[in-house]
């Protein structure tokens, strides 16, 4: 996933590709059997018998079940000398992990229902890899039934699967244990230094002694991992978000080590929804909740982060730059720079294809991380991609609504208010689960050759209620501020208060004020490209077959009669495409007149069952959306013949319902450019979709208001100089847009040419 697959130079060991499997005599994930511990693993996928992995678990009379998971393939992965036939579609099925139906739990005075879903990804060169994404869920931590611990697990390398194994199963028990230990502290001092396990109970900590825990479990479980036997964590390791929930004081901690995320949905103030409303364009707000981060990425994006990797000597540069493909500029691979307001910083002109800035060792081409904190990466460790969380602790209150713990794969293709925006839809929250899960995979599937493993938790906040009915049920510890300042509000007191306590200051309880929200400088850039190699493969594509002529397409688009296209859509009807279309970075700049006009020249299509609405390596013109009814993505790999013409393995199901407002869409890199198709899509029931015309497209935005910068740009122009503003506006209304992919070709040497081009981004 994050991993460069450069040869290690002058290292123990290299980077293998992810297909590597675990190998010959590697050892299975432990699980335990039900009832013989709290801890109750899922199954592998190749054990499961269906896509619910631990559905006799949740009806459990006791709180005490910890449930976690890892979607792995049995043997970790090591499948590559079975035959590959065309998936069915219960194995379709078993890619998916889900919780079997939503929970509703009571944490202190926290209302929530939450579920979980986990979606193996998609690896055309190797179907059987194992999922390296895991995820735990435990009620009554550390002994309170007012808490609960949350977490995903992303793993990467040869032995990510089992490092996030590793980490789902050792982590909320390292957790616990310096956690009790501090409350094990606190009790003998409010019990004049005799250890009293009652009192232990009572104990609510510091925000300070809180993380202070969690942060020493991070780094006691990166050491043990470093030490584990049945795994090789020296180039493999995983990323962990985790949410920490403290009932009694409607508190949560979230601890985060790498790329994987923790954000929150707050509703809108009548006021910050008009606010909303005017910073898109118009008034179609798809929801009433704000997201607001939780955690940060770290990676090399991050200017602190390069700044702190950069100390140990490791280089920050992208695959492309390794291998010369891209220049390197003193931004790029000077340690020593300035950090001056010239500093580039790092975005989207790094990551237009999928090629992140990663960190490289000063010595070789390894390790290539795109991250620069995780548990495991013992190589990695030692340019300081260490495994220290960075923590928040905050208040739940009433405007907080939904919590989302996710892996880097929601968030590759889909900002944070998109994912809120999304589950805001649903009242439950395994269908939230579903509809994320399945939007980020789509995406996925349009602008990659693979898609990646995707796992999610959604906690929908029902209720909150004022904790101070239970102040008599708890002790404190931030009581000590109190005694030891003298009095006053601990929200007063600042570090330099611990000099009067009576403790030595690592056993001192220290802040307890709430962290504020975070900020989104430095954020992974959301993807809007195809990457590299899938603009390779479609113009591989577009050698083998006849090259479409592109007088023939311009002459055919002057022809093109956008009003026979035009019908009436209900506001039902516009409601449901609208949301299809709100999560496309094609039309997240139209106006409310362009989207009006979409409406209208979008296409009624009824469907039967059995039939190919589009075939592979065929050109595609149309862009669609599932209305209603189920659809199968098949994929023949590269260098093979559909040799009974069922066009494939599937590797995915489209299904668009009214009932559950899910109407995904697929085709979108049609309305950019004439392509051969890179997958197939078959009926698998009756079904209707809605579709539209490259061409309408391409007219819809030909109608833009103005186009003043083009104008502009023109007038400037030579050649054009002579021309009235008049002649200008009409030379500009001319004009089509056309979209590139990152490697196609535009102009060619020596080719002769009829078109001026403008550029307008890229």
């Amino acid at each position: 996933d994050d991993m460069g697959c450069c040869e290690s130079k002058g290292a123990e060991a290299a980077y293998m590709p992810a297909s590597s499997g675990g190998g010959p005599g590697s050892a299975n994930p432990l699980m335990m059997p039900p009832g013989s511990s709290d801890r109750i693993g899922g199954p592998s996928l190749g054990e499961m018998g269906n896509h619910n992995s631990n559905n006799n678990n949740h009806n459990s009379a006791s709180h005490n079940n910890h449930y976690s998971s890892a979607a792995a393939a049995a043997g970790g992965g090591g499948h590559h000398n079975q035959k590959e036939e065309p998936m069915t579609l219960a194995e379709i099925e078993s890619r998916i992990e889900s919780i079997e139906k939503t929970q509703t739990a009571t944490f202190g005075g926290l209302k929530v229902r939450y579920a979980y879903l986990s979606q193996r990804g998609y690896y055309p060169d190797d179907p059987h890899k194992a999922n390296q994404d895991a995820f735990s869920i435990s009620h009554d931590f550390c002994g309170q039934e007012t808490d609960a611990f949350f977490a995903v697990y992303d793993g990467h390398g040869r032995d990510g699967d089992r490092c996030a194994q590793f980490a789902r199963d050792n982590l909320p028990d390292m957790v616990e244990k310096f956690v009790s230990r501090s409350k094990s502290r606190e009790a003998k001092f409010h019990n004049g230094g005799t250890r009293n396990a009652a009192a232990e109970k009572q104990i609510e900590l510091t925000k300070d002694q809180i993380q202070s825990a969690s942060n020493k479990a991070h780094v006691e479980c990166n050491r043990s991992m470093h030490r584990a036997h049945e795994l090789d964590d020296s180039l493999s390791g995983t990323t962990s978000i985790s949410v920490y929930i403290h009932g009694r004081r409607n508190r949560i901690t979230i601890c985060n080590v790498g790329d994987s995320r923790a954000i929150i949905g707050q509703r809108m103030s009548d006021k910050d929804q008009k606010t909303a409303a005017k910073s898109i364009g118009g008034p179609n707000i798809t929801s009433h909740l704000k997201a607001m981060p939780l955690s940060r990425d770290q990676t090399p994006y991050r200017r602190d982060e390069r700044q702190r990797v950069r100390a140990t000597g490791a280089r920050i540069l992208s695959l492309d730059q390794i291998e010369g493909l891209e220049p390197i500029g003193p931004e790029d691979d000077d340690e020593d720079f300035d950090g001056s307001a010239n500093e580039l910083e790092l975005g989207e002109e790094l990551d237009e294809g999928g090629d992140p800035p990663r960190v490289w060792s000063p010595h070789g081409e390894y390790p290539g991380t795109a991250f620069t904190r995780s548990l495991g990466d013992a190589i990695a460790e030692e340019l300081g991609v260490f495994a220290e969380p960075e923590m928040l602790t905050r208040q739940v209150n009433e405007e907080d609504a939904i919590i989302v713990l996710a892996s880097d794969g929601v968030f590759e293709f889909l900002t944070n208010q998109s994912v809120i925006d999304i589950c805001a839809k649903f009242k439950d929250p395994l269908e939230a689960c579903r509809a994320v899960v399945a939007e980020s995979y789509e995406l996925w599937l349009q602008y990659e050759l693979r898609t990646d493993d995707i796992t999610m938790i959604c906690i929908f906040v029902d209720g909150v209620t004022d904790t101070n009915n239970l102040r008599g049920s708890f002790i404190s510890a931030s009581s000590r501020m109190l005694e030891g300042a003298g009095g006053g509000s601990s929200s007063e007191l600042n570090f330099s208060s611990f000099a009067n306590l009576s403790t030595p200051l690592e056993e001192a309880p220290g802040d307890d004020r709430e962290d504020g929200f975070l900020t989104t400088e430095g954020l992974r850039p959301v993807r809007n490209h195809i990457s590299v190699g899938k603009s390779k493969a479609i113009q591989q594509m577009k050698i083998k077959m006849a090259a479409t002529d592109s007088d023939m397409e311009i002459s055919a688009l002057d022809d093109f009669d956008l009003s026979k296209l035009y019908t009436k859509k209900t506001e039902e009807e516009k409601a449901r495409i609208a949301e299809a279309i709100r999560a496309s970075v094609m039309f997240q700049n139209i106006t409310d007149e362009q989207r009006e006009m979409i409406f209208g020249v979008m296409e009624p299509i009824t469907v039967k069952k059995g039939t190919w609405v589009i075939k592979q390596g065929t050109v595609g013109d149309r862009f669609y959306i599932v209305d209603t009814g189920r659809f199968e993505v098949r994929i023949i790999p590269d260098g093979e013949d559909d040799k009974d013409g069922r066009g494939g393995n599937v590797v995915h199901v489209y299904e668009g319902s009214h009932e559950s407002h899910v109407h995904p869409s697929f085709g979108e890199l049609a309305l950019m450019y004439s392509a051969p198709r890179a997958a197939s899509i078959i009926a698998q029931t009756d079904g209707h979709l809605w579709a539209l015309h490259r061409y309408a497209f391409r007219q819809v935005l030909a109608q833009q208001s103005g186009r003043q910068e083009l104008n502009l740009t023109l007038g400037r122009m030579e050649i054009f100089k002579n021309l009235s503003s008049e002649d200008i506006k009409k030379l500009t209304a001319a004009m089509d847009e056309v979209t590139f992919g990152r490697g196609e070709s535009i102009v060619e040497q020596q080719n002769f040419g009829s078109s001026l081009y403008v550029v307008m981004t890229g």
